[in-house]
Order: C-alpha cells, then structure tokens, then sequence
C-alpha cells in the first residue's frame, strides 16, 4: 500500500488525462452510435465522487448498488452522484450525493481532482467525476432508498487485468459486448466502467 497515493494521484490529476476511454478495452463493442465523449449542450449536468480511503493497508472505493425500483440506471453498480442542483459547483454535489447515499456525514472529503467529463446517453447526463480522498474508512450508513447494497472494492482489484472481462448485452435488440470490472458477484459495466477506467489508466500510467 502507498501510502503517498493521494497527494501523487493529486498531482498527476493536475496534467492532461488520458480522455473518456472512447475506443479504449472499457468502452462497448460495437459502439452502435454511443460517444461518451461528445457532449449536447442540452445535456443535464450530474457529478460523482470516487473516493478513496485506507483500510487494513489497502486502498479502497465505494460504489452503489441501485435498486430495480428506480426509473435510470435501475439494477446497476454506480458511484454515488447525481444531478447538480442550481447555485452547486461540481465537487459540492458529488459529495452531497455521496452523504444523501451513503450518510458519513461529517466526514472530512478533500478533493484530489477531476477526470474527464462523460455523456451518458441513456438518461442524457453529462457526468464530472471526482476524485476525493478520506483519511480513514467512512462510517457509511446505505439510503436504502437510493442504495440496494453497498460495495467497498479495493484499488489494487481494479486494476488487477484478472478482473476485467466483458458480457454480452442487448441495446434496442442489436447485441453487444459490455466491459466490466468483476467484484463478487457483480458487474461494474457501462459509464461506471468507463470512469473508473479512465482511474485505471491514470493509476497504471503512475507505476510506470
């Protein structure tokens, strides 16, 4: 464990990022008209926070499992985010959400940086994911509205190459192969997927 990551992550976020892994191994094949990298100007705005935090000498991050009731994205595994409300900058809805999802509140977030913005065409998001960091493990407390499991997956898993297949899907009946990080049982596919593959990259390109 490198206990120095935030700071080195802090500074390596700082310089150009390798993009939103458009025909990158994490985006779908084929892309059947998806460009998570072309932004409308309409699209609404949204942020979600990846944060990370130390626990038992490695470094982890916590995602969602949404529940099937909801009406976007209903069954997936997401990083707590949402929709950006007026008079919010990025970051302060991020972590919002974050609280609303996951409770912690208190809990002391610094901001680390940005990664590339990403278009979700699905529910026409434009998404700004931040990278935040924790001292310690967040005493985390699941909206059970919001949140049908909570997933606290380690960094070192992510990028281990063992855990990253791919699973075929459908989209408007035309079949697809879909990326994915396996945790557990789960799948971590679509715009989850292709943020925290934009991190992967990041991190991988920092132990060069």
């Amino acid at each position: 464990m490198n206990r120095r990551l935030p700071e080195l992550l802090r500074a390596r976020l700082e310089k150009p990022l390798p993009g939103p892994m458009v025909g990158s191994r994490f985006e779908p094949r084929p892309r059947m008209g998806r460009r998570y990298d072309r932004i409308p100007a309409d699209a609404r705005p949204s942020a979600v926070l990846a944060l990370i935090y130390p626990h038992e000498d490695r470094w982890y991050l916590p995602l969602t499992l949404r529940p099937a009731h909801l009406v976007a994205h209903a069954g997936q595994v997401s990083l707590p985010g949402g929709a950006i409300e007026p008079g919010e900058t990025s970051w302060q809805a991020a972590v919002r959400e974050f609280h609303e999802e996951l409770g912690a509140e208190g809990l002391a977030i610094e901001p680390l940086g940005r990664l590339s913005a990403i278009y979700v065409q699905a529910s026409h998001f434009r998404i700004e994911p931040w990278i935040g960091f924790a001292p310690q493990r967040p005493a985390m407390t699941p909206n059970s509205a919001e949140v049908e499991a909570l997933l606290e997956v380690p960094l070192d898993h992510l990028v281990d190459p063992a855990n990253f297949g791919f699973h075929q899907r459908e989209r408007k009946g035309i079949p697809y192969h879909a990326p994915h990080f396996a945790w557990k049982s789960y799948r971590i596919w679509g715009a989850t997927c292709m943020i925290l593959g934009e991190l992967v990259t990041v991190l991988e390109g920092m132990t060069d």
